[in-house]
C-alpha cells in the first residue's frame, strides 16, 4: 500500500465505500473492504499532510528563527 499514489488509493478507497455501501456482501467480504478501506483513508490523509508541509513558505526572522507559512496556491 506505501507504494500506492494518492489517485490509486483513493480510487481503491471508493471502490471499497461503493462495495459497502451497496449492502449485499457476506460479513467476512465487509470486513475485509473496511479494514482495506480504513488503511486505504490513513495512506491518502499521510500523503496528504505530507504534500501540505511540502508546500510551506519558510523565512527567517530578524532573530534569526525559521518561520514557516502555508503557501496558498
Amino acid at each position: 500500500m506505501e507504494s500506492l499514489s494518492y489517485e490509486e488509493a483513493f480510487t481503491r478507497l471508493e471502490e471499497a465505500v461503493a462495495a459497502l455501501q451497496d449492502g449485499k456482501l457476506p460479513l467476512d467480504r465487509a470486513m475485509h473492504f473496511y479494514q482495506e478501506g480504513m488503511k486505504l483513508a490513513q495512506h491518502c490523509d499521510s500523503l496528504l499532510q505530507k504534500a501540505e508541509l511540502s508546500v510551506q513558505q519558510v523565512s527567517i526572522a530578524s532573530d534569526g528563527t525559521f518561520n514557516t507559512q502555508p503557501i496558498d496556491i
